[in-house]
């Protein structure tokens, strides 16, 4: 008999069928016993009425898995008015231990460490698992949205023979007895395909050695990358980056229940995402809300929380662009705004508090690129597969990255981006 899933149970009423799963919950009620079978879809309700098949049972614990044939009837006090009758049991991966904390209770009690250190079993909680969930129809709606535009997803190279970023916070490994670093982030590889396919998206693992041990920092992330030719400047980049993340809540909304049961708020995205300079914000912060700010060369979360305040205000967005950051505060490859040189063709995208896009213009002149590159110090040397590019002509381009734990965490309004990791790395954790 094929296997049959839990949310295709419901095509079945009156047949006999065969699910598969795990020992979610078992109620003992006598001679009447009621088994919850959770699988990789949903959960279903089974009814033990025979001594023989609850016997099978005796001694084992939560996650024990099993195989159920039997008769899909209509019972309208059972969830979602289904539940499984005459039913054959079979034991298929028996488990005698209890598990390490209880993951079929609607809230998860252990502190975030203990849940991470047992993270193969603490991800099978309903919720849990319905996050992660979310997270891959958010995937799916970017690249939905991205492909439907004409950009081309690309996979780059996460072993690199430079520092994209020109810095040192870099994890350095030894390639064959070369130098070499996990990647960053596609950067350069994305400008370079701009030149092939004009539009590009990506989405992969990048890696930053830097030594933070915040509630919103891991050192290795999934980057949602975008990167596209024939722009007028930044704005057009914006645009983009508004569309896609519309389109992502909107598939979101659309699964509905999932949502619920992740725990996700999602928000309005405004049909003009508003936008402040980087100056400016600064002056709002210090004279709206009477915190200093105007020494550091970027926002710090404090900053960040205090302008989304603003936008709510404002606008009632929760959304809110910060545009032209000085220019000596972003990377080499900047575009420098030309009316005032000082501040560049760049922005971030805050939502609810946080960071969750960067993005801008980048220089597409070879000359002027490489002119930044000496102005901070960089050597042309190991950069040389990445001017070819632009020696032989590179429209003006721009793009941003998005880290999908961050957004996630944003929409679940989780407190830590561990929560919204599946297995965090962070100056601590290399396991599980």
């Amino acid at each position: 008999m094929e296997r049959v899933r839990t949310n295709e149970a419901h095509l079945h009423v009156g047949k006999r069928v065969r699910l598969c799963g795990w020992l979610h919950n078992l109620r003992r009620m006598g001679r009447i016993n009621f088994l919850v079978l959770r699988d990789g879809s949903g959960t279903f309700q089974v009814l033990l009425d025979q001594p023989d098949q609850v016997e099978k049972l005796k001694g084992l614990q939560a996650e024990t898995v099993l195989e159920i044939i039997g008769t899909v009837a209509e019972e309208p006090r059972a969830p979602g008015g289904l539940e499984l009758h005459d039913c054959e049991l079979t034991v298929l991966s028996p488990v005698t231990e209890p598990t390490p904390f209880e993951i079929n209770k609607k809230v998860l009690k252990p502190g975030l460490d203990v849940f991470l250190d047992y993270a193969p079993i603490g991800l099978r909680h309903l919720q849990k698992r319905a996050l992660f969930h979310a997270a891959a129809i958010a995937l799916n709606a970017y690249r939905e949205f991205l492909t439907k535009a004409g950009f081309v997803e690309i996979q780059t190279p996460k072993i690199v023979g430079t520092a994209t970023e020109g810095g040192a916070n870099v994890f350095a490994i030894d390639y064959f007895g070369q130098p070499a670093y996990l990647a960053q982030s596609p950067q350069l590889y994305k400008q370079i395909m701009v030149g092939v396919f004009e539009r590009v998206f990506e989405v992969g693992p990048v890696f930053r050695a830097e030594p933070h041990s915040t509630a919103r920092h891991t050192n290795e992330y999934v980057s949602l990358d975008v990167e596209m030719g024939f722009i007028q400047d930044h704005r057009d980049v914006m645009h983009i980056l508004s569309e896609t993340i519309r389109h992502i809540v909107a598939r979101l909304r659309e699964a509905e229940d999932l949502a619920d049961q992740a725990g996700l708020d999602l928000p309005d995205v405004p049909p003009e995402i508003p936008s402040i300079k980087f100056r400016m914000a600064q002056q709002v912060i210090t004279e709206r809300y009477g915190v200093p700010s105007g020494v550091e060369m970027d926002l710090a979360p404090a900053e960040e929380e205090l302008i989304c305040r603003y936008a709510q205000e404002e606008w009632g967005s929760e959304f809110i662009f910060v545009t032209h950051y000085p220019t000596a505060k972003r990377p080499f490859y900047t575009m420098p705004d030309p009316v005032d040189p000082e501040h560049s063709h760049s922005f971030d995208l805050l939502f609810r508090g946080c960071e969750i896009t960067t993005g801008g213009q980048r220089i597409h002149l070879y000359s002027q690129l490489v002119e930044s590159m000496a102005r901070r110090g960089l050597s042309v040397r190991g950069f040389e597969g990445y001017l070819q590019a632009f020696k032989y002509g590179m429209p003006p381009h721009g793009g941003f990255g998005m880290g999908l734990e961050r957004l996630m965490m944003q929409f679940a309004r989780l407190s830590n981006l561990r929560e919204a990791t599946l297995f965090p790395r962070d100056m601590t954790r290399l396991s599980p």
